[in-house]
């Protein structure tokens, strides 16, 4: 097994605010215990991945999301002798910044935001973990390394844009501590990749739990076609609701085998020796071989088709969708009444956007019957 530890983020460059280090955790444990412990975090279990919160309890949650990415993640970054615990933590934290009602939640938000700077996920969950936890006297924030910083700014990659950046958090805020035009860490690599594997195949489980399709449509999928014949012999009538775990656990596993072996090629054809080789690199080193691209594309295309433009899922997608923008337009008559003024005195708009976005959905759901 090559070992690539000379690659790994094994110390850190520190903080915005300067801190003493801990005798007994890396900076990296202390970033994923800070978030752990968060508010924020603690709210993603009412949150929806793609079934709104209230619907049933075995369906995923953005909290249940979070820890299975951050499973993935974990063992990739160990197998390789990269960072795990910086790998983890990124993925615990990648969703902070989810609004309520998923990606239907977000696309709402922004639509009210689009005078006012706009409104993305990504950036708002820096704007989380910078500004809006607040439980140290010295910062506001949760003041994590430069590193974690860095990998959850680069979740989609280097970045080109630095307006939308400078409006929703502030340039000056990062004091020239993150080299924006850089790729993001291997660990932040893998945690963004994490995302997608267990995202693609966890709502497939859960699809399938809805009943929006069920096995045999599943296997019109060659992939999963194949996965299906090698565990045929094992079926019984008896067992068949098991056999769509195995199925997801056997792809995860193909998936994950296919991201490594695919990274240490990437790795030798492009020589990467150090990890400024890493941050040069315009194309991702962690990613699938041409024969999986191929695979998840198909994968999306059947969840799209299947599950996210179902008509159950987009009626309520819609009614979360409505929520927000009651919600945002009715505190926007009447902020004082749902924020103080010290949240309100440099930008009310982002504030209210701040305010909606940490919202659970059944938060979201009774303050809207309420108002």
């Amino acid at each position: 097994m090559n070992n690539y530890s000379n690659l790994a983020l094994s110390k850190s460059n520190g903080r915005i605010f300067k801190e003493a280090n801990s005798l007994y955790r890396t900076p990296f444990q202390r970033d994923r215990d800070r978030i752990i412990h968060s508010a924020s975090f603690r709210r993603l279990k009412h949150k929806t991945q793609v079934f709104v919160n209230t619907e049933g309890d075995h369906f995923r949650t953005r909290i249940t999301h979070s820890i299975e990415v951050a499973q993935i993640a974990r063992s990739i970054a160990k197998h390789l002798g990269l960072n795990d615990d910086l790998a983890e933590t990124l993925s615990l934290a990648h969703d902070l910044g989810h609004t309520p009602f998923g990606h239907a939640g977000e696309d709402a938000l922004n639509e009210c935001m689009v005078n006012f700077g706009g409104f993305d996920h990504n950036l708002q969950t820096l704007r989380i973990i910078m500004f809006l936890e607040h439980k140290y006297l010295k910062f506001k924030g949760l003041n994590l390394t430069l590193e974690t910083l860095d990998g959850l700014l680069k979740h989609n990659g280097p970045i080109e844009d630095l307006s939308t950046i400078n409006g929703l958090i502030g340039l000056k805020s990062f004091k020239n501590k993150i080299k924006f035009t850089n790729s993001g860490s291997l660990e932040a690599q893998i945690s963004a990749i994490s995302d997608d594997i267990a995202y693609n195949n966890h709502d497939i489980q859960d699809g399938i739990r809805a009943k929006m399709f069920n096995l045999n449509d599943l296997i019109e999928i060659n992939f999963f076609k194949d996965i299906y014949k090698s565990h045929k012999k094992n079926i019984k009538n008896n067992n068949k609701d098991i056999l769509i775990y195995q199925i997801i656990r056997d792809s995860i596993d193909l998936m994950v085998r296919d991201l490594i072996k695919n990274t240490k090629n990437n790795l030798k054809t492009n020589k990467i020796k150090s990890l400024n080789d890493v941050y040069k690199l315009n194309n991702p080193i962690v990613c699938f071989s041409s024969k999986f691209l191929k695979i998840e594309k198909d994968v999306r295309f059947f969840l799209r088709s299947k599950m996210y433009n179902n008509k159950k899922v987009l009626l309520k997608n819609n009614h979360g969708k409505k929520i927000v923008n009651k919600l945002f337009y009715k505190i926007k008559n009447k902020p004082k009444k749902f924020l103080n003024a010290d949240q309100l005195k440099n930008d009310p708009n982002r504030a209210i956007a701040d305010f909606i976005s940490g919202m659970t959905d059944r938060y979201a759901i009774n303050l809207n019957k309420s108002i």
